[in-house]
């Protein structure tokens, strides 16, 4: 059950960054067993960089250990996409640079041949950016199109409402309802919320923060955060595991198949709460759903279709002491639907690869949650007030947007926020 891990643009290669330091520091003790999902035989990572600009792959290949990237699998233009979805989805139109799709497409035909066998591909990428929005979705589109029965699992980050630029909504919006049409999952981080959880998390580990004063968050310790949520869910469990202790990286398809029980609902909702010492598992259980949202701005209660939670704990049983307490706090605050007879699936691991150094425990929950229509609405909105008032769209039409685009664009959303407004009843 082999893998493939691309990551696009600034953003998605700064998660990617975090994501590999996690599996392969020193401190992780990376098990020879655990490398098939992440590795081809010939020790270097199944992964694909993917950037308009130079920098922050320049900087990825100095910070992970020397030699794990093929180069090959460095793909690099030499100008940024101005943050522009049309201009990422379409690329130059000049021959001067040859297209990063196309560049992007070889190189991974080339890592599914490396591989056993191809069961489907992670991207990381964010919804504002030129690159991350409109590579990521012509990127979507094309290995969807190549690799029909391969699996699509989507790492995306939504930008701050306040607003990182100007064009974020359009391209939130395009870049939505592309991954609606060729995702078959999409583990959404909302920068608003992520700063949150951050925030909070370094409160509790810091001590020498003051009371009452924030700590400070810094960009990459909001990558660390979301980078940490994919390693308490993607990283081998033993229960998928073979009898020889192999692992086949079964997780992230064994998790769209626990919460994407509705192929056209795949919008999913991410917490994660980790410690030291003593287990006090009911503890991280309300740290995890402390900043869940309940209802609506409009005060329509939510709802989980379904909901997966994993916890890890170092060589230490004792989550399953408290599972069935765990589980019915967290199937009470997630309001998992009534028709739903089995909403919510547990994994246990006794390797917690978050924090490996240390007698740690994570409880990481990944749910079909349906806030995720807030965030679609807020973005539906928004981008329509823009279209109405044509603003920046002429950006759009430069590179080779239409109208058809951003009209088919609001339908898939407003389909969307239609199943999930309808999820409770």
């Amino acid at each position: 059950m082999s893998t493939v891990w691309l990551q696009v643009g600034q953003c998605g290669n700064q998660i990617g960054l975090e994501w590999w330091q996690i599996l392969t520091s020193e401190s992780s003790a990376f098990q020879e067993s655990d490398r098939y999902p992440f590795f081809a035989h010939d020790g270097k990572l199944s992964a694909l960089c993917v950037d308009s600009e130079l920098k922050v792959v320049k900087k990825l290949q100095k910070k992970i250990k020397r030699g794990v990237f093929r180069d090959s699998n460095l793909i690099l233009g030499q100008r940024g996409r101005g943050n522009n979805w049309a201009y990422g989805y379409h690329g130059l139109r000049s021959d001067s640079e040859a297209s990063l799709l196309e560049r992007t497409m070889e190189s991974f035909r080339k890592e599914v041949e490396r591989r056993d066998c191809y069961c489907g591909s992670v991207i990381l990428h964010s919804l504002s950016g030129g690159t991350g929005s409109g590579l990521g979705a012509s990127l979507c589109e094309a290995i969807r199109d190549e690799y029909p029965l391969g699996y699509i699992l989507s790492v995306t980050v939504a930008p701050h409402q306040t607003g990182e630029s100007p064009l974020q909504h359009y391209n939130s919006l395009l870049s939505l309802s592309w991954l609606q049409r060729y995702a078959d999952g999409v583990l959404l981080f909302h920068n608003d919320d992520v700063l949150k959880r951050t925030a909070a998390l370094l409160r509790s580990t810091a001590a020498a923060v003051p009371t009452g004063t924030q700590p400070q968050v810094t960009f990459s310790s909001m990558n660390t955060y979301i980078a940490s949520c994919l390693a308490g869910l993607l990283y081998p469990i033993n229960m998928f595991k073979t009898g020889s202790r192999l692992s086949m990286g079964m997780e992230p398809w064994e998790l769209l198949r626990s919460v994407c029980p509705m192929p056209t609902m795949k919008f999913l909702h991410t917490a994660q709460a980790c410690k030291r010492g003593t287990a006090f598992w009911d503890s991280l259980t309300s740290s995890v759903v402390h900043s869940l949202p309940r209802e609506s701005p409009s005060g329509h209660p939510h709802y989980s279709m379904s909901a997966l939670a994993v916890a890890r704990s170092n060589q230490d049983d004792s989550f399953v002491h408290s599972q069935n307490s765990v589980l019915l706090k967290l199937k009470q605050a997630y309001h998992c639907v009534p028709w739903n007879p089995f909403p919510l699936d547990c994994w246990i691991d006794f390797k917690n690869i978050i924090d490996p150094g240390y007698h740690s425990h994570s409880l990481t929950v990944c749910a079909n949650h349906s806030s995720a229509m807030d965030l679609l609405k807020c973005v539906m909105e928004k981008a329509h007030v823009m279209y109405e008032a044509h603003a920046y769209l002429h950006w759009y039409w430069k590179y080779g947007c239409e109208e058809e685009d951003f009209q088919q664009a609001f339908d898939t959303l407003r389909s969307v926020i239609h199943d999930y407004n309808s999820v409770g009843d």
